[in-house]
C-alpha cells in the first residue's frame, strides 16, 4: 500500500510538473500572442473560401479576395507569412480556441456574444443583414414573406439577426440552414427556399458577379460591422494588425484594395 502511495504521489508530481510546462506560455495575465507569432513566422487566418468577395476561390481554384488581400499586405508588413486556413464556419470558435487558426478574418461580423468570447479589432468595414429573393417574386419588404421558407447559412451573423428580428423570424413558415451562401442561393433559384439571408456586400457581389435574377429587399434586418477575430486576451496580436491597417489608411493602401474588389473606399478605417 506504501509503495503504491508513493507511485501515486510520484505521478501526481510529474503530471503536475509537466501541466506547468506545457502552461507556460499561456500564464494568466500574461499576453505573448503577437511574439508567437512572430516567432512562428506565421500568420494563419482562418475563413470561409466561399464568401465572395471577402474570401473566395478564383477559376484557378486560388483564395482570393478583399480580405485574403487586406491580410496578405498587413502580414507583409509584420514580416510574417499568411497562411490561409479555410474553415467550417459553423467551427469556426472551435478552430481559434484549440489554436488551429491566429485568427478569424473573412466578413465576420462583430456581436455582442462574440465581444464576450474573443478580441476583435475595431470595425473595418460596416454592413448590413438583408434578403435576397429572385427578380420576379412578389416580395418587397419583410412583411411580405410570412408564411415563406428563408434560408441562412449555419453560424452566420445572418443567424443572430434572425434571432433578433423575433417578429420576423416568427411570422416565416421555415428556416433552413446551410453550409455555405453559395449552396443557399442556388437552393434560391431553383425555388427551394423563397429567400435567403446573407450580409449586403455579399450579396451585392454575387449579384453583380453571377448576372443572376437576384434582388435585395430594401429593408434591412440589422446593421452592422465587420471585424478580425481573435482569441480571448490576444490584444497585443490584434493591436498590431490594427496599427497596420491604420498605416494603410494613412498611406491610401487600404483605399487601393477597397477600390480594387468594391469600385469605391467602403473601409472606415480612420473615417
Amino acid at each position: 500500500m506504501k509503495k503504491i502511495t508513493i507511485a501515486l504521489l510520484a505521478l501526481l508530481l510529474l503530471t503536475s510538473t509537466l501541466f506547468a510546462a506545457g502552461s507556460k506560455d499561456q500564464a494568466p495575465g500574461v499576453d505573448n500572442s503577437l511574439q508567437k507569432v512572430l516567432d512562428k513566422g506565421k500568420f494563419i487566418m482562418g475563413l470561409d473560401d466561399s464568401f465572395p468577395p471577402m474570401g473566395f476561390r478564383d477559376e484557378n481554384n486560388e483564395i482570393v479576395g478583399f480580405d485574403v488581400d487586406l491580410a496578405r499586405e498587413i502580414t507583409s508588413r509584420m514580416g510574417v507569412e499568411l497562411i490561409l486556413q479555410p474553415i467550417d464556419w459553423n467551427s469556426k470558435e472551435q478552430e481559434l480556441n484549440t489554436g488551429n487558426i491566429d485568427c478569424i478574418w473573412n466578413g465576420f461580423t462583430i456581436t455582442e456574444d462574440r465581444l464576450k468570447a474573443m478580441t476583435f479589432t475595431p470595425p473595418y468595414v460596416n454592413n448590413a443583414q438583408v434578403v435576397v429573393v429572385k427578380s420576379d417574386s412578389p416580395y418587397t419588404t419583410l412583411a411580405s414573406l410570412a408564411k415563406k421558407n428563408i434560408g441562412l447559412q449555419a453560424g452566420s451573423s445572418a443567424s443572430e439577426a434572425l434571432d433578433n428580428s423575433p417578429e420576423f423570424k416568427a411570422s416565416v413558415k421555415s428556416v433552413v440552414e446551410f453550409k455555405e451562401n453559395l449552396t443557399g442561393l442556388m437552393d434560391l433559384e431553383i425555388g427551394g427556399i423563397d429567400g435567403l439571408i446573407l450580409d449586403l456586400l455579399v450579396a451585392n457581389d454575387n449579384i453583380n458577379r453571377s448576372g443572376k435574377e437576384f434582388r435585395i429587399i430594401d429593408e434591412y434586418l440589422t446593421k452592422e460591422a465587420y471585424g478580425v477575430g481573435f482569441r480571448k486576451g490576444d490584444q497585443k496580436l490584434a493591436d498590431e494588425v490594427w496599427a497596420q491597417m491604420k498605416a494603410m489608411d494613412a498611406d491610401g493602401s487600404l483605399k487601393a484594395i477597397a477600390t480594387k474588389w468594391f469600385g469605391a473606399d467602403i473601409t472606415v478605417v480612420g473615417k
